[in-house]
């Protein structure tokens, strides 16, 4: 999980994780349009996307496209997230109770 929090901690693999969800499976130059900077900086921000599991690479003849693997994503907010959440939303369950209570005590 640290591989996945190192990666996610720069803005501009943040962005290339951004945009592989909104098109999957770009290739490298398609990837380099989006950013304003060279094609190796790019590339060494995709290897490090690769090694937190967050890229997958497949080959389609010459071209290697890449697509975000969402998987690590979810462990992180299974682990971390998910837990918190359900409290807020119990809090929020337990608000409308007590509102509808008091609602119905008044009438």
């Amino acid at each position: 999980m640290d591989a996945v929090f190192k990666a996610l901690a720069d803005a501009s693999r943040r962005k290339l994780l951004d945009e592989l969800h909104t098109n999957n499976g770009q290739t490298l130059s398609q990837l380099c349009e989006l950013l304003d900077m060279t094609r190796q900086a790019v590339t060494k921000h995709l290897v490090l996307l690769e090694e937190a599991n967050l890229v997958t690479t497949v080959w389609r003849g010459r071209e290697k496209l890449h697509f975000l693997n969402p998987v690590p994503l979810h462990e992180i907010y299974e682990r971390w997230i998910s837990k918190y959440e359900r409290h807020r939303l119990q809090a929020l369950s337990d608000l409308k109770r007590v509102s509808k209570k008091t609602q119905t005590n008044k009438q």
